[in-house]
């Protein structure tokens, strides 16, 4: 898994301490690097477009490798479960900011979008609510594009217009029809956060 450049020594600490946190809780290693390694490639493509820097980087990182921890207590409900877990285990090393804007990014993976009715959400200020919404964005469409648990999108590249976001998606395989109806129904927040229109283009590497 590609870190991010810049990265400090407190935060590759704080980043092997996510990656124990979610070896101890028997997490899925193939999917959650597959997702976060397409999160981030999503986040670099669209660089031009939200302007964020390393420190956000990281935090999607940490999120992407977290982000299906609440596994552990079942399917159900496992994106609450994992901004629990990742707000009161001692085993991270971040504050609690930290931590709230972290597993908030973890927990909008799936199911509802940010929203200022949502307790944990509204302890944000302004400006990290909005840094939420684009990292979620982004973690959620990377985990679309892995719906099958199969890693079959071996790389990416996004060309964005005034009204469209179009992602080209290299595949390893002749089809990935979970993937594709996935990935565009969870893009859902990409397209409300950076106002276009988000498709998807499909080739076969076979």
């Amino acid at each position: 898994m590609k870190f991010a450049a810049k990265m400090s020594p407190e935060q590759e600490n704080a980043l092997q301490a996510c990656l124990q946190l979610a070896q101890t809780l028997e997490y899925e290693e193939g999917h959650t690097h597959q997702v976060t390694r397409l999160a981030l490639r999503l986040f670099d493509e669209l660089q031009a477009l939200h302007q964020l820097g390393e420190t956000e980087r990281f935090w999607l990182q940490c999120a992407g490798i977290l982000h299906d921890i609440g596994w552990v207590e079942g399917w159900k409900g496992h994106h609450k479960t994992a901004l629990r877990i990742i707000q009161t285990t001692q085993l991270l090393p971040f504050e609690s900011k930290e931590r709230l804007i972290i597993g908030s990014i973890a927990r909008y993976h799936r199911k509802a979008l940010p929203s200022l009715n949502q307790d944990h959400f509204a302890a944000l200020e302004p400006d990290e609510q909005e840094k939420v919404k684009t990292l979620s964005a982004i973690l959620r469409t990377a985990d679309g594009l892995d719906a099958a648990h199969q890693s079959r999108v071996r790389d990416l590249m996004v060309h964005v217009s005034k009204k469209k976001i179009v992602i080209h998606c290299a595949i390893k395989t002749l089809t990935a029809i979970e993937e594709e109806t996935a990935a565009i129904e969870k893009s859902d927040l990409l397209g409300i956060v950076f106002q276009r229109a988000i498709s998807f283009r499909w080739k076969s590497l076979i």
